[in-house]
Formats: C-alpha cells, structure tokens, sequence
C-alpha cells in the first residue's frame, strides 16, 4: 500500500523540543510502516529519515501536499498541534483512508472545556473545572494546547484568556495508549515523568512532561484500561491514542490525545507487533484481541536528540 504520513514540526521547519518529539514519532511510524513492506512518503521541512520517501514542505504548503499526496496514498495519517490538527486531518479523511480519528473526534478532544464536560456527563472522572476561584490548587493550561505547553500548578485560579484551570489531583501521573475503532484494543500503561519547576514565575509551578516508562506495571492496570476504553470510545477516537490520568485511588482522565503521542517510541521498541500492522488491521480488520510486551521501556526528551 501507499502510506502517507505528516507530522506537523518534520514537516513545517519548528525547532527545539517540538521537532524532536515530531521525528521520533515520525520516523517510528515510517520504519514500521516500511519494514511491513509498504511504499511510506512523507513529509519534512529538511530533515531526512532512515526509511521512506521525503517530500520536501514548509509551513507555506503544508496542507496543500498533505491534501494533493493524499489524493494519491491508499492510507494516511496526520500528527500537530491540537489547535490545527482537526483541520489537518480532514484532508485526510476526505480523499484517502485515514488511520486517526475523524476531524469531529479530534476537534472534541482537543477542546479541554468541552472534552471535560463529555466526559462528567458520561460519568468519567476528570479534574473539575475552576472557575476564578481563590486558595484552591489548580492547573491552568491553555484551552487548546499539548506537550504541557504553558502549563502551570497555582492556588490563583483567576484564568487567563484562551486557558483551563482544573483541580488539581495530587496522584500517580499516568497514560494508557490504545487503538480504538469498532473494538479498542489497550496496549499498555504508561508512568509519565512530569516535574513541577519553580521558574520564578508569578503565576507559579511550571509543569514540564519530561519523559515515559511504557508497559508500566501496577496493580489497577485493568482499571486504567477500563477508563481510558471508555473515555476513548465516548469521545470517538479512532486510531491511535493516548488518554493521561492521574491515579489517587481513583482514575482521573485529564486530557485525551487522539493521535500518535511520544510513548509510541517507547512502545514500539518492546511491542511484538508492529506498530503498523496494528493501525490497518483496525481498520481493515483482523485487529488481536491483544498484545504481547517484551518489557518495560523507559526514555526522556534527551533521547531524542
């Protein structure tokens, strides 16, 4: 098959840690993609991968070849920030088979109002929403935002334009990572590294995700799975996708990514199958009912470099 895959800093010319992130999970996808045999195009502003065929983009014609390329792929699959990727997917949706989710899924995730206020009404657990409320310990992060990106931990929940404040839940910082479609399949938890930074902000904690440990074993595993299902098959996420929790006992889901995240790296190094293999069988048919990991695989943004 012809696979055509965009991750928007490769594919845009961003820097520093975004376009670190972006490769690794870029070239995961195409080496999986081209070790199963298929004929993988992708897209990027300069930088070249080990495996595939690089079609030269900026931010100028971005959309434009995702939406020309995909004309001409019998598959593909689109990764950038959550603000623009629902439009970004649509021209996958719209002229070839799409590996992700729908534009409407992705819209709805990315949201963190409105994703939130899905998830209460369907009886998911999720932080509840501040509003300018003094003394009480919250998150503010941008409505629209990924990769913790201007996130910061403060008891002053007077928000900003354009942000979410949320209750803060002093818990384990997880993820499940999973292929949702007719049927979702978990693939494993996740403990993510995240570090509270005292920066000299006035506004307070800076709140960095530094890095994974996938397959991470715990004992309410199964209860993580049963949550991140749920909430993934409420919002319709299809494809890959990341649901992060926070565990006090209960799970907390506090954002929901319907899209490959950076633990695809980690996973694909200790899966028994291919990553690929999984993303066509969903939706093709034949997706296991499970998946065998060989251990447990821990990395940081250092990695990446």
């Amino acid at each position: 098959m012809k696979i055509l895959l965009a991750e928007y800093a490769m594919g845009t010319g961003m820097g520093g840690t975004f376009l670190l992130e972006g490769k690794s999970m870029l070239k995961t996808l195409v080496s999986s993609f081209s070790r199963l045999g298929h004929e993988v195009t992708y897209l990027t502003s300069g930088t070249l991968l080990p495996a595939g065929n690089a079609i030269i983009s900026t931010g100028e014609n971005f959309r434009n070849i995702i939406e020309e390329e995909a004309k001409k792929s019998d598959a593909g699959l689109v990764i950038g920030p959550d603000n623009i990727l629902a439009e970004l997917t649509s021209f996958i949706e719209d002229n070839t088979l799409n590996l992700g989710s729908k534009p409407e899924a992705v819209a709805l995730c990315a949201d963190k109002v409105k994703c939130t206020e899905v998830l209460l009404r369907h009886n998911i657990a999720a932080p509840r929403i501040l509003k300018d409320e003094e003394g009480i310990k919250c998150v503010v992060k941008p409505r629209f935002g990924c990769a913790s990106e201007d996130t910061y931990l403060t008891t002053n929940a007077k928000v900003p334009s354009g942000s979410i404040a949320t209750e803060f839940i002093n818990g384990e910082h997880l993820s499940v990572s999973l292929i949702a479609g007719e049927k979702t399949l978990p693939l494993c938890a996740n403990k993510q590294l995240i570090e509270f930074m005292d920066v000299k902000n006035p506004s307070g904690l800076r709140v960095e995700y530094k890095g994974n440990t996938v397959c991470f074993s715990s004992s309410y595993k199964e209860e993580l799975f049963l949550t991140a299902v749920e909430a993934a098959k409420i919002l319709g996420c299809r494809g890959y996708a990341g649901v992060d929790i926070v565990y006090d006992g209960i799970p907390y889901v506090v954002d929901v990514n319907p899209r490959p995240t950076t633990s695809i790296y980690g996973i694909s190094k200790v899966m028994d199958v291919e990553i690929a293999d999984l993303l066509l069988k969903n939706r093709l048919g034949g997706l296991p009912e499970s998946v065998r990991m060989t251990a447990e695989c821990s990395f940081t943004k250092e990695d990446f470099k």
